[in-house]
């Protein structure tokens, strides 16, 4: 036989001994393992041996044996078995058994056995994978999978205890927990964040269990551990909480004990705040004061500073516990650093203050009923230490500056309050903050802040302009909305800066012909609605050759008419001059020209602020539904995120509590959304968005609250 080549004949598949590369034997029915589908097998060149015929081994009735057409291709060095297999791609339910058979084959990798230990990883992550969809499915596979816990590749392992988690039942937590306990200590941490997820979604699925799952995390924080695995568990334990109330005070004992010894300054300062958030509202709040306080004499100045903080929130919110309290706070007057005895003596100086006003009188032994130990109306410490500034550190600095840069706004003998700074919308930044936060809990606020880029103020341009100037202050700037095709030759956009009686249409022209210069540009509109009519335009002298200028319409509002979407015809009125383009000097006289835009729509949403509020509930409940409007309608859309994407678009308000993105399940979303309509009144509106079944389609419905009831009408009649 020579040797420099080796023939396959058309015969059935051999499947080679795993013990040697020289000897083959058949492959018994009893483990059947199959090629890869895509997989073409080719022989050495220097093969020698001789294939024998054979059967084909049987296919076990849970693993269908996949189609298959054999061909054979010669080549001057080898010949070539190709397998040209079916591309039917089996249901989920069929696909798993066979992953799992594949992924515990004990058969050492050969040539001819692709199926072999060394495809676990792939595997693993196939389960991984199926099990977020289709649990029931993969927990066939459970027993095969517990088997891999202690694996040497520790991807594997932490993807069985992971797929596990999510397919295991309720019964089987305790057993699961056993056998993570001793997976967790010897991988690292990065592997030690996924698990810990994986036992949070666990949680939200078995809130029963949550003192069991709960326990199991505490105990890791006080092991050895690295930051982000730490804050991951703080995180999940914080996340627990809102998502299971039941969790709050035993949730809260363990962060107190973890705090004891945490080497984490940033760590401890968060735990410490949302002590001083959620502790004074417990059943025992006095509990939680012996561990705020051991860190006030025990730990450096940025845990001190936040240890006093969390006290003074205490103290304010628990009447019976100041006297107690404001004797672990005076030590703070005496320490070494400047902000925790700042804020130990503005807590101390409020707290004696309501204390003199609003004495606490502590109720008789056999009274039957004890009245709530909360604060008074009117009390200082809980309105100087509980109340929220009404916007962001950041938000203020730029609300500010928009102050200073309307015209004659320094000159006024008005004080500056919050409710005269004019109001600004959240930033796409500060939007992704806020949501992160909401999903995230504190793991968001803990990550290190990015410098921020200044932002310039797009109401600027009115203000330099004396007559535009004269109409006061600018309520909101939208967008640029384009007007033409990027590629035209005559290129145009428009922002609309809203004003309490005027619009201000802001027409970017962009001339983008090198032989023409444009003379006297304007922008004509119309329209047949009687809301808004032109007064006054101011135009662009010359747009030379690739200049960008700004001309103004000026639109009236008419105070007696609702608001409701108008939409304007624009043509661009304009004199071309025609130029040499290479000294730009004229060669002839201009004409008038007119130039066709698209239609710009004015919508209610025009007039409302994006702004978000602090606690939607609280504020919800304030506004009253004195003013409310209620609506239900039926949308055509085919999901759920789709319908909220709409809703937001329409209403032009702010989606809070993180509930503008839809979470998986089908079930009907609660949409919460707050905006400041202009003249300053606030809107808030819960839509509940459910998908309509096989009829197809979504229903909204709505509910709207704001100081004015015209105002409510107003945003709800958006949507129709």
């Amino acid at each position: 036989m020579p040797s420099s080549s080796c023939t396959r004949s058309r015969a059935p598949t051999v499947w080679p001994s795993p013990s040697s590369s020289s000897s083959s034997a058949r492959r018994t029915p009893s483990a059947p393992l199959w090629p890869s589908p895509a997989s073409s097998v080719t022989r050495p060149s220097s093969c020698w041996m001789r294939l024998p015929r054979a059967v084909p081994p049987a296919v076990p009735s849970r693993m269908a044996a996949p189609s298959c057409v054999v061909d054979t291709t010669s080549s001057s060095r080898a010949s070539v078995t190709r397998r040209t297999w079916s591309s039917t791609r089996p249901p989920v339910p069929s696909a798993a058994s066979p992953t799992s058979s594949l992924r515990t084959s004990a058969r050492p990798s050969t040539p001819f056995s692709r199926p072999c230990r060394a495809q676990s990883p792939r595997c693993a992550l196939t389960l991984a994978s199926i099990a977020s969809t289709h649990p029931r499915v993969v927990s066939k596979c459970n027993e095969d999978l517990e088997t891999l816990i202690a694996d040497a590749n520790r991807s594997v392992a932490t993807l069985a205890i992971t797929t596990l988690l999510k397919t295991g039942s309720e019964n089987s937590i305790d057993r699961l927990l056993k056998q993570i306990s001793a997976f967790l200590t010897d991988i690292a941490d990065e592997y030690k964040i996924t698990v810990v997820k994986s036992l949070q979604q666990l949680c939200f699925t078995y809130p029963s269990r949550h003192r069991v799952i709960v326990g199991f995390l505490s105990n890791f924080l006080r092991e050895e551990g690295g930051f982000d695995f730490k804050r991951s568990i703080v995180t999940g334990i914080v996340n627990l909480m809102k998502q299971i109330p039941e969790t709050t005070e035993s949730s809260l004992l363990h962060l107190c004990e973890f705090i004891e010894d945490c080497e984490f300054t940033m760590l401890s300062t968060q735990i410490l705040n949302l002590l001083g958030e959620m502790g004074p509202s417990t059943s025992a709040p006095a509990r939680y004061i012996r561990f705020i306080y051991n860190r006030v004499i025990l730990e450096n100045s940025a845990v001190r500073a936040a240890a006093i903080n969390a006290l003074a929130k205490f103290a304010a919110q628990c009447p019976s516990l100041r006297p107690s309290i404001l004797t672990l706070m005076k030590p703070g007057l005496l320490d070494e650093d400047d902000e925790t005895r700042d804020r130990a003596s503005l807590a101390v100086k409020a707290v004696e203050a309501a204390m003199a006003e609003f004495p606490y009188a502590a109720p008789a032994d056999d009274a039957e009923e004890v009245p709530a130990d909360e604060p008074q109306a009117g009390d200082p410490a809980a309105f100087l230490l509980l109340e929220s500034m009404p916007m962001s550190f950041d938000k203020l600095e730029r609300s500010m500056k928009a102050y200073m840069s309307a015209p004659a706004s320094m000159e006024t003998a008005e004080p500056i309050t919050f409710s005269s700074l004019p109001i600004l919308e959240d930033l796409p930044e500060e939007e992704e903050k806020v949501e992160e936060a909401d999903q995230s809990g504190i793991d968001a606020i803990a990550a290190p802040a990015s410098p921020e880029k200044e932002k310039a103020d797009p109401a600027a341009v009115v203000y330099a302009i004396p007559e535009l100037a004269a109409l006061g202050r600018v309520f909101r700037s939208t967008k640029p909305v384009p007007l033409t095709e990027s590629e035209t030759e005559y290129v145009v956009e428009c922002v609309k800066h809203v004003f309490e009686e005027h619009i201000v249409l802001q027409f970017i022209v962009q001339n983008t012909i090198d032989d023409q210069r444009l003379d006297n540009v304007t922008v004509a509109v119309e329209s047949d609605a009687g809301i808004f009519e032109a007064a006054g335009e101011i135009a662009a002298e010359q747009i030379k050759y690739g200049d960008t200028v700004n001309c103004f319409t000026v639109l009236q509002r008419n105070m007696d008419e609702p608001l409701a979407s108008s939409n304007f015809n624009c043509e661009l009125h304009f004199t071309v001059v025609q130029v040499d383009p290479a000294t730009g000097e004229e060669e002839g006289e201009g004409f008038e020209e007119e130039y066709p835009l698209e239609d710009l729509e004015i919508s209610t949403s025009d007039f409302m602020a994006k702004v978000a509020v602090g606690d939607f509930r609280k504020s919800w409940e304030t506004m009253g539904n004195g003013n409310e409007v209620l609506e239900k309608f039926s949308l055509q859309f085919k999901n759920q995120e789709d319908a909220v994407a709409a809703v937001i678009a329409y209403l032009g308000m702010q989606p809070c509590d993180g509930t503008g993105t839809v979470k998986p399940g089908g079930k009907p979303h609660m949409l919460h959304l707050s905006g400041v309509f202009v003249g300053g009144r606030s809107v808030l509106a819960r839509a509940q968005i459910a998908l309509q079944g096989e009829a197809g389609g979504v229903i909204l419905k709505i509910a709207v609250r704001s100081e004015d009831e015209g105002v409510s009408r107003m945003v709800a009649d958006c949507i129709s």
